[in-house]
C-alpha cells in the first residue's frame, strides 16, 4: 500500500508538527474505540489515521493564538 505524500495532506501552510499531533490523537482514538468495543483492528491505527487525513475525512485545525 502506498503512503500518501505529506503535500497531499498538508494544505494552507499547515505545519508538519500539527499533522503529527493530529494523526497521533486520531490513532489513539481509533485504538481506544477498538479496545472498548473489543474489536481487532486489521490495520495499524496510525496508518488508518494517515489515510483518513489524506482522504479529507479529518482536517487539521491549528490554534492561531499559538503563533505558527
Amino acid at each position: 500500500m502506498l503512503r500518501p505524500a505529506i503535500s497531499q495532506i498538508l494544505k494552507n501552510n499547515e505545519s508538519y508538527y500539527s499533522l503529527v499531533i493530529a494523526v497521533a490523537k486520531r490513532a489513539r482514538q481509533l485504538s481506544d474505540d477498538a479496545y472498548n468495543e473489543k474489536i481487532t483492528l486489521e490495520d495499524k491505527p496510525v496508518n488508518t489515521a494517515i489515510n483518513e487525513f489524506a482522504r479529507g475525512e479529518y482536517k487539521i485545525i491549528e490554534d492561531p493564538s499559538l503563533g505558527h
